[in-house]
């Protein structure tokens, strides 16, 4: 696929100088950019870069003397990640089966809007229903009841549960699942995890009998919002009686995990390894952090920020950013890890001054 610089220029709302009937097939690093390629120099530090390439355009950084630097045509970024992202995205075909693959299953009951495609071994189950122009890749599961919007794409080995609701235009990657049981059971006595969290104590004995488990189905299905995006290999959980929710806009990154009854608002970005455990809720235009973690029955607020490893134990108010296991307030945390690295100096300086003390006294 080829595009000049005036189509890419267009497609990012971008101002272009110079030849803009140049086509190129791709994008690439200044430094190994071929002539065929544009050159994603888009700050001065990437200049000397573009020397070592072979690139005849470029996307560069506002104010920046193109012609000195020996291209043709340039694509002024003021904000270079905004620019590549829709850039990238005018280069992704984001490839999809088209039409029904004669090995995929779908139930007579199943509805399908005009121009889905679904590829090979993929099942669509009873009384599921798939908008317009939505894209099922290969081996995707589809339980009963569940519904897709418009202009979605479900990558291959994507598992839906029952009575799932998903929005439009959402992109789930490859073997995410949603609308899996929820980890949720009880035992028959109060259990000893119980008595410990409600007394916020050990206790010397054990539990007395067995603790046989006794599964909580989980009825409530999952509801995502539009323009939701869901990582490779990521699962959200089914709720118990309601369903769990993920806001519109939300991101989730690879292998994230979404604990049963959860909330997740609106314009949310969950990063790699995120857990959320059950029944917490997240506001709106918060990030948490990679390998982050968020409690039970946990309210965050809208616009936090949960550093990455952060582990979330308590209510965190909006706004606030938060880092640290136990997480604390940022500035909290700094503080107190400088303290702690200033602690062994400050305990040899105890154990110096304790020697003194019994010299002298031991003089005296």
């Amino acid at each position: 696929m080829a595009l000049t610089i005036d189509q890419l220029a267009k497609a990012i709302g971008a101002r272009a100088e110079g030849n803009l009937s140049f086509e190129v097939s791709g994008l690439s690093e200044p430094a190994t950019a071929r002539e065929d390629q544009i050159a994603m120099a888009m700050s001065p530090a990437f200049a000397d870069r573009l020397a070592q390439g072979s690139a005849k355009v470029a996307v560069v950084w506002a104010g920046c003397d193109w012609k000195s630097l020996g291209l043709e045509a340039a694509i002024f970024a003021p904000r270079a990640r905004l620019a590549m992202a829709g850039l990238t995205q005018a280069f992704d075909p984001l490839e999809a089966p088209e039409g029904i693959h004669p090995t995929a299953v779908v139930h007579p009951d199943a509805e399908l809007a005009e121009d889905v495609s679904i590829g090979a071994f993929s099942m669509i189950g009873r009384d599921v229903f798939i908008g317009e122009g939505t894209r099922i890749g290969t081996g995707v599961s589809l339980a009963s009841g569940s519904r897709i919007g418009s202009g979605s794409l479900l990558f291959d080995g994507v598992r839906i549960g029952r009575n799932v609701v998903i929005g439009d235009r959402a992109i789930l990657q490859f073997n995410a699942v949603v609308g899996s049981d929820g980890f949720s059971f009880v035992t028959e006595q109060e259990s000893k995890v119980e008595r410990a969290r409600k007394e916020m104590r050990s206790e010397d004995t054990a539990a007395a009998g067995a603790s046989t488990w006794h599964r909580i189905h989980s009825l409530g299905g999952v509801t995502i919002g539009d323009d939701v995006e869901i990582g490779a290999s990521s699962t959200i959980d089914a709720g118990t009686i309601r369903p769990t929710r993920i806001g519109r806009g939300t991101k989730l990154d690879n292998l994230v995990h979404v604990g049963h009854n959860v909330v997740v608002g609106e314009d949310c970005l969950l990063c790699g390894q995120v857990g959320i455990a059950g029944s917490s809720v997240i506001g709106d235009r918060s990030v948490l952090g990679g390998q982050s973690g968020v409690g039970d029955n946990l309210v965050i607020g809208s616009d936090v920020v949960i550093t990455g490893a952060t582990k979330v134990m308590s209510n965190v108010p909006d706004g606030r950013v938060m880092m640290g296991s136990p997480a604390v307030k940022i500035e909290t945390h700094v503080e107190t890890y400088k303290a702690l690295r200033r602690l062994p100096r400050f305990m040899r300086t105890m154990s110096q001054r304790q020697k003194a003390v019994s010299n002298d006294d031991e003089k005296g």
